[in-house]
């Protein structure tokens, strides 16, 4: 079977994913205070730079009641009340994106082949704008053409139909879908037989959900937004929220001005934990701003476990523990204290790189509080251990009772806007027999029981066997680890389908044959037959409210993620032999979809009604609800591991990946990361200075990485040093660039997460 032949050059481009930079970027002393006036001008700049009118319109709308959702991030807004700009410097960026005058039309496609554009780098592909129509690329093909929607979907179904098995259809989410989609989505698999239903969350927060719902029973954290306002001590682990969550900022400023502490752990002094200034605030604005950290512990690369391990001594060797919560709520826990007195300091010290000085007296205020909120994000997850260490954390909190009580809990604070949401409504390649049973009752579909694969599994399953892989927004191949691996995977399938509103790499690493199917965007008007419809989405805290959006959409031959999902379905259904369902009828009133998953999935009822009132309505939560644990004790139980971490060896170094200020996971907007101080330059590697002299480099040298797994290496090209604070031994890098160094089998233990915090690598002088 013909495959698609790649030239030499962007072959290259794959292996190094993006084009290689020629000039070292810019260096300047690290901000101290996040967004401010700084803020508020990046924020205008980037809507003068796309379309001032309608990014300012939408800015009025975004995350107000009844208006629509912000696409950067799923922090929650209050419950009962809306500012008059709820938003931050991302979510404008988000916005005004979206709302780009530019176009990335037929004609576009026509002139770029998909060679010449594989050799433009990401912040370039994101500006040319909103696609505009659906667009094919055939065999022997190197440009797109224009295709019908008609015919995109008899294409779809041609493929899905004529595969050896059904296992081989891969139907992954990316977690900005709505609720209604990503129930749809999920409907459309299993209709068709397969549970292959990886998501972003299979790359991010998967070892969160597994931790929790071992621990606790549920795989959500356990926090409202007004219990920051009654902690009496936060603790934010692995996490930058001034890039990747700005408004947390604003939710840990309003706590510290109620008199919380703040306890930031991470290898990276990040800036918006140090200070911030609310930029809808003018007092704010014109003074210093709101110290946010009380205190900063850097910890090594993957030393998390260790520390929290160490917090825990000190709380049991000071019997400051609650043993009335430890004896009613709770299994495990004379194990736990065996492990924990059995543990050497010295274990403790080496693995976390933090004195016992400094956790005794750290432990000593964590075993004071009274009510305690630990947050984490990615740089908690991504870890081979990941698992364990967010147990190791839960464990801590219920030495001290902080479940179940205001001001208290566990907060793991996703990304997407509604990757948690999707996850809800049925997004799961591992389906308990509970929802397949009541999806069978409900719809008449004999649901598959096998478990599906995920997106490491899913990478495997492409390079095994010819499969059809669709993706509902997202950008697979930049997102997924071993950037290489991924890319050969994507081009043995059959067919691949990228539902998308922008130009991004996943369009130029195909199959035999490749979709665009071009959708609307969240600011945009969603009108069916029947009406204009609103979607809903579910944010970090368990909240499930509206979202609708008021623009016109940049193209007439946008369709809704909605009518996609539905158009496949019946094209489909010419084809094989199921049960009928009605998707026309669901696709016309998104009341149907949300009757339909009331009656599926626990906690939706009268799912339209409460979701149409101001705010939307939690979802329960049994451990903050109740303290009721779905455990097979049905306690929350202490899990016993000993501790470990990854380190390095003599000459070599631990990477993580992370972001810079100017990108939203793989949406490149710039080439700068202000907080840090970097401009113009990506392809760089942050460096302990002690680090650079002792390996005989030199600060903005060029560099190769190599990283080192089961004896096999991946090396990486020209990189540029730039002397930074972080751990000795450590590195970091950004993040898409640095995913062909994260081998596809390094995984984390149980939730198989990319481990793109640790990566064992080496570094070297560039030969040219």
């Amino acid at each position: 079977m013909y495959k698609l032949v790649l030239s030499s050059s962007m072959r290259e481009q794959v292996n190094e994913l993006t084009p290689l930079e020629k000039l070292p970027p810019r260096l300047t002393k690290p901000k101290s205070v996040a967004a401010g006036i700084p803020g508020v001008l990046a924020s205008l700049s980037h809507s003068m730079d796309n379309n001032f009118i309608s990014s300012i319109f939408n800015l009025s709308k975004v995350n107000r009641f009844h208006g629509f959702d912000c696409p950067g991030c799923a922090w929650p807004d209050p419950d009962t009340h809306r500012s008059r700009f709820e938003f931050c410097e991302n979510g404008a960026k988000a916005v005004a994106d979206e709302r780009t005058r530019l176009r990335a039309n037929p004609e576009f496609w026509s002139k770029w082949s998909i060679d010449d554009l594989s050799k433009k780098s990401d912040n370039w592909l994101n500006k040319r704008g909103r696609l505009t129509h659906p667009m094919v690329l055939m065999p022997n093909s190197m440009n797109y053409n224009e295709i019908s929607w008609e015919a995109a979907f008899e294409l779809i179904a041609d493929e899905l139909s004529n595969l050896s098995e059904v296992n081989e259809a891969i139907f992954y989410t990316s977690g900005r879908t709505s609720n209604e989609a990503a129930f749809l989505w999920q409907l459309l698999a299993r209709w068709f037989g397969t549970n292959n239903l990886p998501d972003c969350s299979n790359m991010c927060h998967e070892s969160s959900g597994v931790a929790l719902s071992e621990s606790i029973g549920i795989g959500k954290g356990t926090v409202k937004l007004e219990d920051f306002n009654k902690a009496e001590l936060i603790i934010v682990i692995g996490q930058n929220p001034g890039t990747n969550h700005p408004r947390m900022l604003s939710a840990l400023s309003d706590a510290k001005k109620s008199g919380a502490s703040v306890i930031s752990i991470n290898p990276l002094k990040e800036t918006g934990m140090i200070r911030f200034k609310h930029p809808q605030k003018p007092l704010d604005l014109l003074g210093s701003g709101r110290n946010i950290s009380d205190e900063h512990v850097s910890v090594n690369i993957n030393g998390d476990m260790a520390l929290f391990r160490g917090f825990s001594k000190v709380v049991i060797e000071s019997e400051s523990f609650d043993k009335e919560f430890i004896k009613m709520h709770t299994n495990g826990f004379d194990n736990y204290l065996d492990i924990v007195r059995r543990t050497d300091w010295d274990d403790i010290t080496n693995h976390s790189g933090v004195s016992m000085e400094d956790i005794k007296r750290l432990g000593e205020i964590i075993s004071k509080s009274k009510s305690t909120i630990v947050c984490w994000a990615m740089g908690i997850t991504q870890h081979k251990n990941s698992v364990a260490t967010i147990q190791e954390i839960v464990n801590l909190q219920l030495l001290g009772g902080h479940i179940g009580r205001p001001g208290a809990g566990i907060c793991p604070v996703r990304g997407h806007s509604n990757v948690q949401g999707d996850r809800t409504v049925g997004i799961n390649h591992k389906p308990n027999s509970h929802f397949l049973n009541s999806l069978e009752e409900n719809t008449g579909i004999k649901a598959p029981l096998d478990h599906g694969v995920d997106a490491v599994e899913a990478v495997k399953l492409m390079q095994e066997k010819k499969s059809v892989f669709i993706s509902m927004g997202g950008n697979f191949l930049s997102a997924m680890s071993d950037t290489k691996a991924t890319a050969s995977a994507l081009r043995n399938c059959k067919l691949t389908v990228q539902i998308s509103t922008k130009p991004n790499r996943s369009h130029l690493v195909t199959g035999n044959k490749a979709l665009i199917l071009p959708c609307l965007g969240r600011t945009e008007i969603d009108q069916t037959s029947e009406r204009i419809q609103f979607v809903t989405v579910e944010n970090s805290m368990g909240v499930v409210h509206s979202s609708q959006g008021n623009s016109n959409p940049a193209s007439g031959s946008l369709k809704s993620e909605v009518a996609i999902v539905t158009g496949i379905a019946l094209a489909l259904e010419k084809r094989i032999n199921r049960n009928k369902i009605n998707w026309q009828n669901l696709s016309s009133n998104y009341d149907n979809i949300r009757d339909l998953i009331s009656s599926c999935i626990d906690g939706f009822d009268n799912y339209n009604t409460l979701v149409r009132k101001n705010g939307g309505f939690y979802l329960p939560n049994p451990p903050r609800d109740s303290l009721t644990f779905n455990t097979k004790s049905g306690k929350a139980e202490f899990f016993s591991h000993e501790i470990n971490s990854k380190k390095a060896n003599k000459n070599e170094f631990l990477m993580m990946t992370i972001r810079s200020h100017d990108q939203y996971n793989t949406t490149i907007y710039g080439l700068n990361d202000r907080y840090r101080g970097i401009s113009n330059g990506r392809r760089i590697v942050f460096m302990n200075p002690s680090d650079i002299k002792e390996n005989n480099l030199a600060d903005f040298q060029m560099v190769d990485i190599t990283s080192h797994f089961r004896g096999k290496k991946r090396t990486s090209y020209k990189w540029f040093i730039v002397p930074y604070e972080i751990p000795r031994n450590n590195v970091a890098t950004y993040f898409p660039e640095s995913n062909s160094l994260i081998p596809l089998d390094s995984v984390a233990d149980k939730s198989n997460t990319p481990t793109s915090k640790s990566v064992i690598v080496t570094i070297n002088k560039s030969e040219n």
